[in-house]
Protein backbone atom coordinates (compact mmCIF):
# COMPACT_ATOMS: atom_id res chain seq x y z
CA UNK A 1 0.00 0.00 0.00
CA UNK A 2 1.27 3.47 -0.87
CA UNK A 3 0.19 6.11 1.05
CA UNK A 4 0.35 9.94 0.50
CA UNK A 5 -0.47 12.22 3.48
CA UNK A 6 -0.64 15.48 4.48
CA UNK A 7 -0.95 16.47 7.92
CA UNK A 8 -2.12 19.83 9.29
CA UNK A 9 -2.35 20.89 13.05
CA UNK A 10 -5.45 23.02 13.78
CA UNK A 11 -7.31 24.00 16.92
CA UNK A 12 -8.62 21.03 17.72
CA UNK A 13 -5.90 18.39 17.01
CA UNK A 14 -4.95 17.12 13.45
CA UNK A 15 -6.85 17.40 10.51
CA UNK A 16 -5.12 14.09 8.12
CA UNK A 17 -6.10 14.35 4.27
CA UNK A 18 -4.51 11.68 2.29
CA UNK A 19 -4.57 8.82 -0.76
CA UNK A 20 -4.19 5.24 -0.39
CA UNK A 21 -2.83 3.30 -3.63
CA UNK A 22 -3.05 -0.57 -3.18
CA UNK A 23 -3.53 -3.25 -5.67
CA UNK A 24 -6.76 -5.54 -5.06
CA UNK A 25 -6.89 -9.27 -5.71
CA UNK A 26 -10.30 -11.21 -6.37
CA UNK A 27 -12.14 -12.65 -9.36
CA UNK A 28 -14.39 -11.56 -11.87
CA UNK A 29 -17.97 -12.07 -10.91
CA UNK A 30 -19.05 -13.03 -14.32
CA UNK A 31 -16.49 -15.64 -15.29
CA UNK A 32 -14.54 -16.62 -11.90
CA UNK A 33 -10.83 -15.83 -13.39
CA UNK A 34 -8.78 -14.21 -11.18
CA UNK A 35 -7.85 -10.68 -11.55
CA UNK A 36 -6.12 -7.62 -10.06
CA UNK A 37 -7.15 -3.86 -9.80
CA UNK A 38 -5.38 -0.72 -8.69
CA UNK A 39 -7.37 1.20 -6.54
CA UNK A 40 -6.94 4.82 -5.00
CA UNK A 41 -8.59 5.80 -2.30
CA UNK A 42 -8.46 9.78 -1.04
CA UNK A 43 -9.37 10.07 2.87
CA UNK A 44 -9.59 13.03 5.07
CA UNK A 45 -9.89 12.73 8.92
CA UNK A 46 -9.77 14.65 12.28
CA UNK A 47 -7.54 13.24 15.03
CA UNK A 48 -8.56 15.30 18.05
CA UNK A 49 -6.56 16.39 21.30
CA UNK A 50 -7.96 14.17 23.84
CA UNK A 51 -8.34 17.20 26.49
CA UNK A 52 -9.96 19.33 23.87
CA UNK A 53 -13.56 19.43 22.90
CA UNK A 54 -15.31 20.90 19.74
CA UNK A 55 -14.54 24.38 20.25
CA UNK A 56 -11.10 23.88 21.26
CA UNK A 57 -11.51 24.48 24.95
CA UNK A 58 -9.91 22.35 27.08
CA UNK A 59 -12.60 20.00 29.04
CA UNK A 60 -12.37 18.23 32.76
CA UNK A 61 -12.35 14.48 31.61
CA UNK A 62 -13.66 13.05 27.98
CA UNK A 63 -15.15 10.47 29.49
CA UNK A 64 -17.78 12.43 31.68
CA UNK A 65 -18.86 14.15 28.33
CA UNK A 66 -22.90 12.45 27.45
CA UNK A 67 -22.76 14.22 24.01
CA UNK A 68 -19.34 12.32 22.84
CA UNK A 69 -19.17 11.45 19.50
CA UNK A 70 -18.25 7.80 19.68
CA UNK A 71 -16.64 8.32 16.08
CA UNK A 72 -14.30 10.84 17.01
CA UNK A 73 -10.44 9.70 16.90
CA UNK A 74 -8.06 11.17 19.30
CA UNK A 75 -4.74 11.42 19.19
CA UNK A 76 -2.59 9.27 21.70
CA UNK A 77 0.67 10.13 23.39
CA UNK A 78 1.00 12.48 19.82
CA UNK A 79 0.16 9.52 17.73
CA UNK A 80 -2.19 8.65 15.86
CA UNK A 81 -4.01 5.29 14.39
CA UNK A 82 -4.31 5.27 10.30
CA UNK A 83 -5.87 1.63 10.34
CA UNK A 84 -9.80 1.67 10.92
CA UNK A 85 -9.21 4.93 8.53
CA UNK A 86 -7.57 3.55 5.65
CA UNK A 87 -9.44 0.38 6.33
CA UNK A 88 -12.58 1.65 5.54
CA UNK A 89 -11.48 4.16 2.92
CA UNK A 90 -10.00 1.03 0.94
CA UNK A 91 -13.33 -1.10 1.33
CA UNK A 92 -15.20 1.97 0.15
CA UNK A 93 -13.20 3.02 -2.86
CA UNK A 94 -13.48 -1.42 -3.68
CA UNK A 95 -16.57 -2.50 -6.78
CA UNK A 96 -19.71 -4.05 -5.72
CA UNK A 97 -18.86 -6.20 -8.57
CA UNK A 98 -15.35 -6.38 -10.00
CA UNK A 99 -15.38 -7.80 -14.03
CA UNK A 100 -12.14 -8.85 -15.89
CA UNK A 101 -13.47 -6.40 -18.51
CA UNK A 102 -16.70 -4.71 -18.83
CA UNK A 103 -17.99 -6.78 -21.76
CA UNK A 104 -17.29 -10.43 -20.35
CA UNK A 105 -19.55 -12.78 -20.96
CA UNK A 106 -19.53 -14.72 -18.07
CA UNK A 107 -19.63 -18.31 -18.19
CA UNK A 108 -22.58 -20.84 -19.83
CA UNK A 109 -25.85 -21.31 -17.38
CA UNK A 110 -26.18 -24.94 -18.02
CA UNK A 111 -22.30 -26.69 -18.23
CA UNK A 112 -20.11 -23.49 -16.56
CA UNK A 113 -18.11 -23.23 -19.70
CA UNK A 114 -16.23 -19.81 -20.41
CA UNK A 115 -18.07 -17.97 -22.94
CA UNK A 116 -15.33 -15.93 -23.46
CA UNK A 117 -13.27 -18.84 -25.08
CA UNK A 118 -15.94 -20.26 -27.13
CA UNK A 119 -18.19 -17.50 -28.17
CA UNK A 120 -20.40 -19.67 -30.51
CA UNK A 121 -21.00 -22.31 -27.15
CA UNK A 122 -24.90 -22.82 -26.90
CA UNK A 123 -27.38 -25.59 -26.28
CA UNK A 124 -30.39 -27.19 -27.88
CA UNK A 125 -33.15 -26.33 -25.57
CA UNK A 126 -35.84 -28.57 -26.29
CA UNK A 127 -39.51 -27.18 -25.25
CA UNK A 128 -41.11 -30.10 -22.70
CA UNK A 129 -44.72 -29.25 -24.23
CA UNK A 130 -43.16 -31.19 -27.39
CA UNK A 131 -40.54 -33.17 -25.62
CA UNK A 132 -43.29 -36.14 -26.83
CA UNK A 133 -43.34 -35.70 -30.17
CA UNK A 134 -39.51 -35.51 -30.72
CA UNK A 135 -39.50 -39.04 -28.75
CA UNK A 136 -42.58 -40.23 -31.53
CA UNK A 137 -40.09 -38.60 -34.41
CA UNK A 138 -37.56 -40.95 -32.99
CA UNK A 139 -39.23 -44.01 -32.88
CA UNK A 140 -39.88 -43.20 -36.87
CA UNK A 141 -38.24 -44.99 -39.18
CA UNK A 142 -37.14 -42.91 -41.90
CA UNK A 143 -39.01 -45.14 -44.77
CA UNK A 144 -42.20 -44.59 -42.63
CA UNK A 145 -41.60 -40.15 -42.43
CA UNK A 146 -41.58 -40.58 -46.07
CA UNK A 147 -44.44 -42.59 -46.77
CA UNK A 148 -46.56 -40.21 -44.76
CA UNK A 149 -47.10 -38.06 -47.16
CA UNK A 150 -50.21 -36.81 -49.48
CA UNK A 151 -53.31 -39.51 -50.05
CA UNK A 152 -51.84 -41.56 -47.56
CA UNK A 153 -51.58 -38.95 -44.70
CA UNK A 154 -54.91 -37.90 -45.44
CA UNK A 155 -56.22 -41.54 -44.96
CA UNK A 156 -54.32 -41.43 -41.91
CA UNK A 157 -55.97 -38.73 -40.75
CA UNK A 158 -59.36 -39.73 -41.58
CA UNK A 159 -58.90 -43.07 -39.43
CA UNK A 160 -57.93 -41.25 -36.46
CA UNK A 161 -60.38 -38.98 -36.60
CA UNK A 162 -62.88 -41.74 -36.78
CA UNK A 163 -61.97 -43.53 -33.76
Amino acid sequence: MELELRLESVMEGVLVTGTARAAAKGECVRCLEPLEQELEAEFQEMFSYPDADDRGRVIAEPGDDAEDDEDTLYLEDGLFDLEPVLRDAVVLALPMQPVCREDCPGLCAECGARLADDPDHHHDAVDIRWAALQGLAGTMKDGEKDEMSGAEAEAGVDEKQEK
